[in-house]
C-alpha cells in the first residue's frame, strides 16, 4: 500500500488500514521514527484506558476471581466464602 504526502505534509491512510485498526476522524496516532521508517501507532489513551482501575468488583477479591466466575471456572479456596453478589454462601 502507498500514501502520497500532500502539500501541507498530510497523508491519507488507505481505507483497509483505517478499518483494520478502527481509526476514525479524531483518532490520535503516535508518530515515531525508526531509522528511515515512519511508524504510526494508535494511541491507547482512550476512554477504556482512562477508566481502568476506577471501578470496584463487588463480591470478588480481585479481577482474576471475577473472570473465573464469568468463565464458569472453579473458585479458589480463598474465594469460597464469597458469591457473585457478595453474600456468604454458608
Amino acid at each position: 500500500m502507498e500514501a502520497t504526502v500532500a502539500e501541507r505534509g498530510q497523508i491519507t491512510l488507505p481505507k483497509a488500514v483505517r478499518d483494520a485498526l478502527g481509526l476514525s476522524k479524531g483518532t490520535i496516532l503516535k508518530v515515531e521514527l525508526e531509522g528511515s521508517r515512519i511508524v504510526l501507532r494508535k494511541s491507547v489513551d482512550d476512554a477504556v484506558s482512562r477508566a481502568r482501575g476506577r471501578f470496584k468488583l463487588e463480591g470478588f477479591d480481585d479481577t482474576d476471581a471475577a473472570m473465573r466466575a464469568v468463565r464458569g471456572q472453579p473458585v479458589a479456596d480463598s474465594e469460597a466464602g464469597a458469591s457473585a453478589d457478595g453474600d456468604a454462601d454458608r
